[in-house]
């Protein structure tokens, strides 16, 4: 991994994850400061601050790890405080500071709009989001066997939507044994998933497929399962959705109708917080190292040390 020697990185809250982000920066010469994530003992280069204002002042780039700030603004911490992070906080970390998110919410893109904050979303890079489609795939997995009373070997699984996690979690349950059927719009990724040994179902034929699943994973963030198609699911079946909240699902058709489902949001910091924090550190390390951060504070000279090793 390339150095991030002398590099000034404030970790803002977040799950177990920011555990690992912490420690993977702190491992490449990085000072950190953190707020709300228990810090090991005997780490000198890492800074436990007691108020999130100071993690905020005097950083080279910020991180604002899942689940991140609500609606309201409230800060979540793996130490149980949930303070309001501030318009005038976030004015302490002046424009050219990166500030990095796996995925912004509401409250933190508009300020971040408002004060002029430059917005890194490691979603939108396809890098990040294939790699952390493995421990949400695993985590999907995991909370179906938890879920279930029979194996997934065997089962008649539908994968709705073929994105990076669809893919990820298709191939997974397919190894497993499963009757994997993809449904997706998109030509390519159907052509895809034939490719793949994958039976395949458009949008339009869906509603038969339900009614034949043991499992049903969703990974579109629109409303696909609306009560119409609720009410062909297999009565036994277990619909786990994967999308972003609020999900795909019409959440309270299924309860009216008695149907097991779920919404499993962050599942790679419940699963597996060492891997998934890891993989986000490392995806932003190579964007500090990387073109998409010039002429930010960042390119000031501090990395170019680092890269010397200086």
């Amino acid at each position: 991994m390339q150095p991030l020697v002398g590099l000034r990185i404030g970790v803002l809250g977040g799950d177990g994850r920011g555990v690992y982000i912490v420690q993977e920066f702190a491992a490449v010469g990085a000072r950190v400061k953190a707020y709300g994530i228990p810090v090991l003992e005997n780490a000198p280069e890492v800074l436990a601050c007691s108020d999130p204002a100071e993690t905020l002042v005097d950083i080279d780039a910020l991180v604002v790890p899942l689940p991140g700030l609500d609606r309201d603004g409230r800060l979540h911490t793996i130490t149980g405080e949930a303070p309001v992070i501030t318009r005038e906080m976030l004015e302490n970390v002046g424009a050219q500071v990166p500030v990095f998110a796996v995925l912004a919410k509401e409250y933190l893109t508009r300020l971040a709009a408002e004060l002029g904050l430059r917005m890194v979303e490691l979603a939108e890079f396809q890098e990040f989001a294939i790699l952390n489609s493995i421990p949400s795939a695993e985590g999907a997995v995991q909370l179906a066997m938890e879920k279930t009373p029979f194996t997934i070997h065997g089962s008649q699984v539908a994968v709705l939507g073929f994105g990076n996690l669809g893919m990820t979690l298709a191939r997974m349950v397919d190894a497993l044994g499963a009757k994997t059927t993809v449904m997706a719009r998109n030509p390519a990724a159907l052509a895809r998933a034939c490719e793949m040994g994958l039976a395949t179902v458009v949008p339009e034929r869906l509603a038969g497929q339900l009614a034949l699943a043991d499992l049903i994973f969703n990974t579109i963030p629109a409303p696909i399962l609306d009560k119409k198609l609720l009410r062909a699911v297999n009565p036994e079946a277990c619909i786990i959705d994967l999308a972003s909240a609020p999900g795909g699902t019409d959440f309270t058709a299924a309860r009216a109708l008695g149907l097991n489902a779920c919404l499993a949001p962050n599942l790679p910091g419940k699963v597996a917080p060492a891997s998934a924090g890891r993989i986000i550190a490392r995806t932003i390390q190579r964007l500090l190292h990387g073109t998409i951060l010039e002429g930010t504070s960042v390119h000031g000279g501090v990395l170019a040390d680092a890269a010397q090793g200086s």
